[in-house]
């Protein structure tokens, strides 16, 4: 009898040192095992178990000291979960902390002592006692539901993973929902002890379900399988910011997110914000074939779309119009789970599909909250519209002041409305009765001279608001407002007339290439014949054409006359046909009579360039 003891205890041994090298991978602590950490013991099931004197009566018979300490859990903008809780000391996610949290050193046991250990824990393995940037677990059960998870997650308390290897634990989050300790390469790439394969998102697909639809409640992860972060074949460099499969989609969430230590306070990015996007957006070598524009390139350049500061972050949560708020980051305009390559553009206004999913408000109201928008636009109100706290910021170049404006001049919705006299066709058709003889049957492309989109009844803000390179029309950088080496981020060349006081002679004054397709005003020449507008354009009782003198012979720029998106109100004194509204930091009163235009008769009562007319 005691030989066959003898015999099935040598057995366990050996078995036990076989599973520890053939399985056990970082969780093997012994002399010869792969872990950064070793220690004096051959048994490597000793380092966490104790077969005959656990303390504590704890499972499964649990040996290293478990951490007493109090952590901070995860918590962000769109988190349902309420209150707080502390994993229970004992319980499955407080075993693994007893290492994970860095508090208490590997080899610490409550049955044999401390273990004399060399080397040190990875920095990536442990987590402190801030668990800010980790996947919540030991929720305050019962869980509540959410647009975005499994149905059944909440309700019976089943994932989504038909093998069942991820679940819930006693009903809650924990630890081994996704983690088996005692097999580190159930996932062949990611050996991270995952209770399964991980690629193209398994884990995160079996209790987060892009495809569920609640009435009156918006999926955030909607759009996610046929995304490009979901179907990219792009090969993927392995990188701590860019996760550890081959390709884009194999990555899938884990190209964006990461479930421990993540680099930003809120939806575990693996960096805040546009950080989270550079590592494969800016046109290195980390994705191959590569991303094929560099978008951050945009923002080296001398106006672009201010990045959030420390204390002006977006986050997920956020309302749709964002008051007193500065910041513009990808993530404003971009919906990461939605987003498509442009494969064709469609007819403007639409939205792009590298747009797809993004937040909107109605150009109608300006408050009216559109998840998804549905035109380009409606994107652009979110900061552009009636949200309140908006600067001039003098980085952007100079800023008109115009004579006829609503209370708020950098709210661009009463300019583009309906009630508008006249503005150029991005909300709505155009509603002049005056025929536009300049416009061009096709936009120019940005050389000046080839053809490009067909011109069609409405425009995009990105038609004017645009890279200087971007490749719709003929560059080869990114689409879109990121950056511009213009002034308020616009596609070409726009001069605007200066002068050091209303009225007086004009200081910047472009006396050459007016008409040109990439002369001073190449931004009215993409979709304006210049030639045109300067020989049968604005003329007076004479006959005269008044473009030809103002622009050609004074050099006056076509900002001191037009404004560019449209006429905010209403006046008595103009009469706002063809976008006329001055500049009356330029223009000023002859004598005591007020500024005035009448299209009627094309006259008008004011002086500019030091003349009075």
């Amino acid at each position: 009898m005691k030989l066959k003891a003898q015999i099935c205890i040598l057995i366990l041994a050996l078995s036990g040192m076989v599973f520890a090298q053939d399985t056990l991978g970082a969780h093997d602590l012994t002399p010869i095992g792969t872990s950064p950490i070793k220690g004096g013991y051959s048994s490597a099931c000793q380092y966490c178990h104790a077969p005959h004197s656990a303390k504590g009566n704890l499972t499964p018979l649990w040996n290293q000291t478990l951490s007493t300490q109090t952590y901070t859990p995860y918590k962000s903008s769109t988190y349902v979960e309420t209150g707080m809780t502390q994993p229970t000391v004992g319980g499955p996610s407080s075993l693994c902390l007893s290492c994970h949290d860095g508090t208490v050193a590997p080899g610490v046991t409550l049955a044999y002592g401390t273990i004399t250990m060399t080397g040190s824990m990875n920095a990536t393995d442990k987590f402190g006692t801030n668990l800010q940037g980790s996947h919540p677990f030991s929720l305050v059960l019962p869980l509540k539901d959410s647009p975005d998870l499994v149905s059944t997650l909440a309700t019976t308390g089943q994932t989504a993973d038909a093998t069942g290897a991820v679940k819930l634990i006693s009903g809650n989050v924990e630890c081994t929902s996704c983690h088996q300790p005692h097999d580190q390469a159930l996932d062949p790439v990611s050996q991270n002890f995952l209770v399964l394969n991980g690629a193209n998102g398994a884990l995160c697909l079996a209790c987060h379900d892009p495809n569920r639809v609640v009435t009156g409640k918006t999926n955030p992860l909607a759009g996610w399988p046929t995304s490009v972060h979901a179907t990219a074949s792009n090969t993927v460099s392995n990188q701590p910011l860019l996760g550890s499969y081959q390709t884009v989609a194999q990555n899938a969430c884990l190209s964006c997110h990461t479930p421990h230590n993540a680099g930003s306070t809120e939806e575990l990015l693996r960096g805040p914000n546009e950080q989270d996007c550079i590592s494969c957006h800016n046109g290195g070598t980390t994705v191959s074939p590569a991303v094929p524009k560099n978008v951050f390139a945009e923002y080296a350049k001398t106006y672009v779309h201010p990045f959030p500061s420390g204390t002006n972050l977006h986050t997920a949560g956020e309302p749709a119009v964002l008051n007193n708020n500065r910041h513009a980051t990808c993530a404003d305009c971009h919906d990461a789970h939605a987003a498509q390559p442009v494969g064709s553009f469609p007819a403007p206004p639409l939205i792009r599909a590298t747009q797809n999913g993004v937040e909107g408000v109605s150009a109608t109201d300006g408050t009216t909250v559109l998840t998804p928008a549905v035109n380009q636009y409606e994107n652009c109100l979110r900061c552009h519209g009636t949200s309140t706290g908006k600067v001039q910021n003098p980085a952007y170049g100079y800023m008109p002041a115009r004579l006829v404006s609503a209370a708020d001049a950098q709210n661009v919705i009463p300019e583009f409305s309906l009630t508008a006299t006249s503005s150029h066709p991005v909300t709505h058709d155009s509603n002049s009765a005056l025929p536009q003889t300049s416009l061009r049957t096709n936009m120019l492309e940005l050389d000046g001279s080839t053809a490009g989109r067909a011109m069609g009844t409405r425009i995009l803000c990105t038609d004017c608001h645009n890279a200087d390179d971007n490749d719709e029309f003929g560059g080869a950088g990114a689409n879109g407002p990121h950056g511009s080496k213009y002034p308020h981020i616009l596609e070409r060349d726009y001069e605007m007339s200066q002068t050091t006081t209303p009225g007086a002679a004009i200081t910047n004054l472009q006396l050459a290439n007016q008409t040109s397709t990439t002369g001073p005003y190449a931004l009215c020449a993409k979709c304006h014949d210049l030639t045109k507008v300067m020989t049968d354009g604005w003329v007076d009782a004479s006959a005269n054409n008044l473009h030809n003198s103002h622009v050609m012979t004074d050099g006056v720029s076509c900002s001191v006359c037009h404004t560019a998106h449209g006429i905010g109100a209403t006046s008595a004194n103009l009469s706002g046909n063809s976008l006329v509204d001055f500049d009356v930091n330029v223009v000023g009163q002859n004598g005591s009579n007020p500024i005035s235009y009448n299209s009627t008769t094309n006259t008008c009562t004011l002086t500019c360039h030091g003349h009075v007319h």
